[in-house]
């Protein structure tokens, strides 16, 4: 089709191949809602208003259509499933378009998982723009598989599917001037640079700000994301699995301020996907919570499509791609038709387009464990141990102190009093390396939990009440070449198997969904509270320092990037 065509479908001169009829557009333009037929043409929106005819016709009957929902930050292997898999589950919840940074198989394989997520997602249900990683590893301290300097980000400026630079986590590398990472800024100068700086505050954040940051996705409460607001960042408020911070930062929203905010969910289970949605969730808690509706799907929409400069998305409007959903409650926002690029894409909350099969791509071993070298057994250096405070809440942690429980002159778990033993394990380069903790919260009874998610090095960790349960656990990720585990007296009783990068399955979510379901109950089973102790798991794990050498012990002061002791 030619733009050519196109402008003669909108002149009426020849029928269009569709035309939604008697719609109740949600019109983020002009920020109101009015009733008007809706022509689209070779995949774009071409007109609005009476007086067109169609090849296709649908009368929508006074249902309202918005513009398909825009995720501004998602790590799409915190589904557990490739860009296929997890496209096909927020297609279905009306999310049409997803900025995706993959941080996660980029710390494991480096340009070659980034280009695996670009290639899965050719031709896929959603667009996926990607944001080029900028922190492999995160900061010096992480024993990651890979590390990407700029010189190594240079060729993803080539592809028209990456916009940017990707979350700048370093923060004290850009504060302080670190010139590799100032390298990463310039280079990407010209386009978005996405921001993460959680609780920077004063001339630090003037600093960060300062070097042309965009945005921040880590604010928790109003006044810190106020003061980044007024510095000039653009605040993504966030609701993910575990970060819950959308209720939080509502009260932040008005009608002046709101066209710098936008959503993202970052990182979402396959539960949180199938039971909530994805940014469709967000708008229907921040409507329920108050917020004008055009607003709240502006947030979604339009601000997002501004910030990326993705000018022909986030609006229904001639010129702009056909992206849309319809829906018949305002307040209680869901899908009922997706169409994208105009073509119907989903339908009461089922994907319609049948899959696409996979090509195959051969990666690179990423499951390397020495377990010749594995001992998790913790010398007592004193009396006294810091214990890290975890939650399911927020990815922030606690940092206490106790006294160490000691059996023949080791340090040992203590489930009488919820302080477990954690073990972060290198698994790239079977190095042998360990990091060796303590952590409250996690209130297992017995058994062990192990994964190969562990954010952002993704080496294995084990969580355990004894050292038998937990060696059993980590041998058992590494068989099935990365994964989860749970171990109860022994056995090993749940399994889900994460083969690609040791972070993702190809499998369909609903399956994968089951057995991370089965992980949980089992967790319970053996004591944890927790509503998911693995995703809580997989980011205490940040706090454990792996490139150490098997005698030694240490933990990260997140807050100053040092190494601490274990021992007080």
């Amino acid at each position: 089709m030619s733009l050519a065509e196109r402008i003669a479908a909108a002149r009426g001169d020849l029928p269009a191949h569709l035309v939604l009829r008697n719609a109740q557009l949600v019109n983020v333009l002009s920020g109101e809602i009015h009733s008007t037929d809706i022509v689209v043409h070779d995949g774009h929106v071409v007109a609005l208003g009476a007086g067109y005819n169609g090849e296709q016709e649908i009368d929508l009957k006074g249902r309202y259509v918005a513009p398909g929902f825009i995720d501004a930050h998602v790590h799409i292997e915190s589904s557990l499933c490739t860009p296929p898999e997890f496209a096909r589950t927020v297609l279905a919840h009306g999310v049409t378009t997803v900025v995706t940074d993959p941080h996660e198989i980029a710390n494991v394989l480096g340009l070659e998982g980034i280009r695996f997520m670009l290639e899965r997602a050719k031709h896929g249900a959603v667009n996926m723009f990607v944001m080029a990683s900028s922190c492999v590893p995160a900061t010096h301290m992480e024993t990651s598989g890979a590390r990407l300097e700029a010189d190594d980000l240079a060729p993803l400026l080539n592809s028209e599917w990456v916009l940017g630079l990707a979350e700048m986590m370093n923060y004290p590398g850009v504060i302080y001037g670190d010139q590799a990472v100032l390298d990463k800024l310039e280079l990407y100068g010209k386009h978005v640079l996405d921001g993460h700086a959680p609780a920077v505050t004063g001339k630090p954040l003037n600093a960060y700000v300062a070097a042309g940051i965009n945005s921040d996705h880590e604010c928790t409460t109003v006044e810190e994301a106020l003061e980044k607001l007024r510095l000039g960042l653009t605040i993504f408020i966030r609701e993910g699995t575990t970060t819950h911070n959308l209720r939080p930062l509502l009260p932040l929203v008005s009608t002046e301020n709101h066209s710098r905010l936008c959503f993202c969910t970052d990182d979402r289970q396959p539960k949180s996907l199938l039971d909530e949605g994805s940014i469709d969730h967000m708008v229907r808690v921040a409507i329920a919570a108050g917020i004008d509706p055009i607003i709240a799907i502006r947030m979604g929409t339009i601000n997002t499509a501004n910030y990326f400069r993705l000018h022909q998305l986030g609006a229904v409007a001639p010129g702009r791609r056909a992206d849309m959903i319809v829906f018949s409650d305002l307040k209680d926002l869901r899908a009922e038709l997706v169409f994208r690029g105009g073509m119907l894409a989903a339908e009461n909350g089922a994907v319609v387009q049948p899959k696409a099969p996979l090509r195959p791509i051969d990666l690179r071993s990423s499951m390397n464990v020495n377990r010749s070298a594995l001992d998790f057994r913790i010398p007592a250096q004193s009396g006294r141990i810091r214990v890290i405070g975890g939650t399911d809440e927020q990815v922030v942690t606690g940092h206490d102190f106790a006294d160490a429980k000691i059996e023949n002159g080791y340090a040992v778990s203590d489930v009488d009093r919820d302080i477990l033993k954690m073990v972060v394990i290198e698994r790239h380069r079977a190095t042998g390396g360990m990091g060796k903790a303590f952590i409250s919260g996690f209130g297992l009874r017995r058994g062990a939990l192990a994964g190969s998610v562990a954010h952002d090095h993704h080496n294995l960790v084990v969580i355990g009440a004894n050292d038998d349960d937990m060696r059993i656990a980590a041998e058992a990720v590494s068989d099935m070449g990365g994964g989860l585990v749970a171990v109860d007296n022994g056995q090993v009783v749940a399994t889900l198997a994460l083969p690609v990068a040791g972070l993702m399955s190809e499998e369909p979510i609903d399956e994968v969904r089951r057995q991370y379901d089965a992980l949980i109950a089992a967790a319970h089973r053996m004591g944890s509270e927790m509503a998911d102790p693995f995703m809580a798991m997989s980011f205490m794990a940040l706090e454990v320092i792996p490139k150490l050498k098997l005698t030694d012990v240490g933990l990260v002061d997140v807050e100053q990037f040092n190494v601490v002791d274990l021992f007080v």
